[in-house]
């Protein structure tokens, strides 16, 4: 937590850091929106109150803009006594060339099924539609895209995500439905919520995003409540979004690194959100931030945004992550408990968030999200190419002069195909070099945690480095993996040869 102060209450006016709320009336502790002028082009975030209207000859009878036409829309929802048919009516009179494309199945499952549980449509509807209206008087510069190979920072109040998030969840944002390869925003995730509320054939993924809904929709119920302005919880504060990028020619020369591994507590109980509080906690992401959190996927990255909505924001901007890239997000306020996993998974109730905060009103609270290679088969893994880029990858995540521990589990394993023996290990070494202790979660998983303990009290006391663990790593991958010997065996056999040692 001290290595916290000394990070996060530095000035956040630097190179390559975009504020969207005026400091000088920050420091009078007023949080407005910094008035910039607002531009339209490919390397900004097309807004849609920003989009121009279509151009019409000698501009005779020229058409209404995209603003005017979604304006027109959600201002009828914030009228009151809305159905989940009127959101759809709403939201298809601005998307009408999808119309034979998109379906609101999941949303009016939610309706029929687990509306009577949260009683709150009728009410949030309406607030949520003038949540979304408030986009032009909120963001009054233009948001930069986070592009590859570049650093950059992004900080913006709760409040402006808030705005973000409801356009998003009413589809407004334009030129971002379409993604194949070609498309302007190939390159980025989706934002637009249209594949949320979509049919699913499995009832059992028709019902997951039901809950999925849960969540999105107590956040919206949260961030309108006007009753807890002296709330502790109250989402009042800012948010940063930091892109780091590595040069090739400065990640580490892991045959060379002869640190030893540093302090580990592994634990199968606790998980990284809850018990890693205080730390920076690991987010198992997919290159596109976000990966499957509007759709119909729900694994650790899926279920983390679904606790703290606000990360769904980044999706907006964040070109997909390449090898040498991470993305650092400073302060994403946890809104709700959940539980189970994938298929299992529900939305529990409210978390009542009162983590300490810096001087910019950023909670104690840091994600890194690192995405792992995903294998067809686990023997693909098993290559001096794949292990060294999965320690880049975890190297870019850990690396910095904040040294708080860090909260991670069997980051790339499960639908990934990794071998979370290996995935530990590389972690372990990444952190060594990054100098950071790890608290690691199993997920449930004893015989596991057992496993990693042993293998890392095994390196420690025979003072095993970084340089001489890659090494053997790369004697392992050279194996005939058609006749598979255990990593761990593998790697005691190394060290009961003295001269291997050597």
């Amino acid at each position: 937590m001290q290595d916290f102060t000394k990070e996060l209450n530095q000035s956040l006016l630097t190179k390559g850091h975009t504020v969207f709320i005026d400091m000088t009336c920050f420091q009078s502790g007023v949080i407005a929106s910094y008035d910039g002028t607002q531009v339209w082009d490919s390397n900004h975030v097309k807004l849609p109150h920003l989009n121009p209207p279509p151009e019409s000859p000698n501009n005779i009878c020229a058409p209404s803009s995209h603003w005017d036409v979604t304006r027109c829309a959600l201002h009828k929802l914030t009228k009151g006594n809305n159905s989940i048919g009127d959101v759809q009516t709403a939201i298809m009179a601005y998307n009408s060339t999808n119309k034979d494309k998109w379906t609101f199945d999941a949303l009016y499952y939610y309706g029929q099924r687990l509306h009577a549980k949260d009683n709150n449509l009728h009410s949030l509807i309406p607030k949520t539609a003038k949540l979304a209206l408030d986009l032009p008087d909120l963001i009054k510069q233009p948001i930069p895209l986070l592009r590859q190979q570049q650093n950059q920072a992004i900080t913006m109040s709760q409040q402006q995500i808030s705005s973000l998030l409801a356009n998003a969840f009413f589809c407004t944002f334009p030129h971002r439905n379409d993604t194949k390869p070609g498309s302007e925003y190939a390159n980025f995730p989706t934002i637009n919520f249209s594949s949320l509320f979509a049919d699913e054939k499995d009832p059992a993924q028709l019902a997951q995003k039901a809950q999925k809904l849960r969540a999105i929709l107590h956040y919206f119920n949260t961030v309108t409540d006007e009753s807890h302005d002296q709330d502790p919880a109250n989402p009042d504060g800012l948010v940063t979004f930091e892109r780091i990028s590595i040069q090739k020619s400065k990640l580490p020369k892991w045959k060379k690194k002869k640190m030893s591994l540093r302090n580990l507590h592994i634990s199968s109980e606790g998980s990284i959100e809850h018990e890693g509080t205080g730390m920076l906690q690991v987010d198992f992401a997919s290159k596109y931030i976000g990966g499957e959190v509007l759709g119909s996927g729900l694994i650790q990255e899926e279920f983390l945004f679904f606790m703290s909505p606000e990360l769904i924001v980044a999706r907006l901007f964040t070109e997909k992550l390449a090898d040498n890239e991470c993305l650092k997000i400073t302060d994403p306020q946890m809104y709700s408990f959940t539980s189970g996993y994938s298929r299992t998974f529900s939305w529990v109730g409210p978390y009542i968030d009162r983590m300490k905060r810096d001087n910019w009103k950023r909670r104690y609270r840091q994600v890194v999200a690192i995405d792992a290679l995903e294998f067809m088969k686990v023997t693909d893994q098993y290559t001096k190419e794949n292990i060294k880029r999965e320690l880049n990858k975890a190297f870019v995540g850990f690396h910095g002069n904040l040294k708080t521990a860090i909260a991670t589990g069997n980051w790339g394993c499960d639908a990934f195909n990794g071998d979370p023996k290996l995935k530990a290990l590389i972690q372990l070494m990444a952190a060594a070099v990054a100098e950071r202790d790890m608290a690691y979660f199993t997920a449930g998983n004893n015989k596991l945690a057992n496993e990693i303990q042993e293998i890392h009290e095994i390196l420690t006391q025979n003072n095993v480095t970084v340089d001489k663990l890659y090494k053997w790593l790369k004697k392992y991958c050279a194996r005939d993996h058609q006749s598979p010997i255990d990593l761990y065996k593998f790697i005691r056999e190394k060290i009961g040869h003295k001269n291997n040692l050597l």
